[in-house]
This record gives structure tokens, C-alpha cells and sequence, in this order.
């Protein structure tokens, strides 16, 4: 058994290649990573932003987290506006005497 890197795991003919690349031949995505590896052609990264984004359940627990920190914002907003409300209604009620 050959190890993956291994350089002999897989032999070329670099002539045959450029052959086959120069008459319109398209390798593979298995074929363009060998290639690259031995430096005969360029191989572009591929795109998938769709693999990115995290799964179901991981959506799940964002969306969940999200709505715990709105309601904390909002009840400490509540707890503010009452704080500053007692706060006023003595120096009212101080004014007033």
C-alpha cells in the first residue's frame, strides 16, 4: 500500500497530458488535483457557498440565542425606564413641597 502523498502513487506522461489538454480535453475534479500536483495545469478552487453555511440544528441554536439576548435587551430597557421613572418621582414629589 502506497501512502496518498506517496510520489509515485500516481505516474504521468507530461507529453500525453499536454496532448490530450491542447485538444479541448477536460480532466476531471479528481484528475485537475493530480494535475496541479504535478504542476502541469492550474487548478481554479471551487465555490460552494452553500456547504458553508452551517446545518439545521446550528441555525437553530443561533435563531434561539438571538431571541434570549432581544428579550434580556428588552426586560434591562424595561428595568431602566422604571429605575429612571422612581428616580424622577422623588424629586418630584421634592419640588412640589
Amino acid at each position: 500500500p502506497m501512502l496518498p502523498k506517496d510520489g509515485e502513487r500516481v505516474t504521468l506522461k507530461a507529453d500525453r497530458v499536454q496532448h490530450w489538454l491542447a485538444n479541448g480535453a477536460l480532466p476531471t475534479d479528481r484528475v485537475a488535483r493530480f494535475l496541479d500536483a504535478a504542476g502541469l495545469t492550474k487548478r481554479d478552487a471551487r465555490n460552494n457557498p452553500e456547504k458553508a453555511l452551517p446545518g439545521k440544528k446550528a441555525q437553530e441554536r443561533i435563531k434561539a440565542a438571538a431571541a434570549a439576548a432581544e428579550a434580556a435587551a428588552a426586560k434591562a430597557a424595561k428595568e431602566a425606564e422604571e429605575a429612571a421613572a422612581a428616580a424622577a418621582a422623588p424629586a418630584e414629589e421634592a419640588a412640589s413641597e
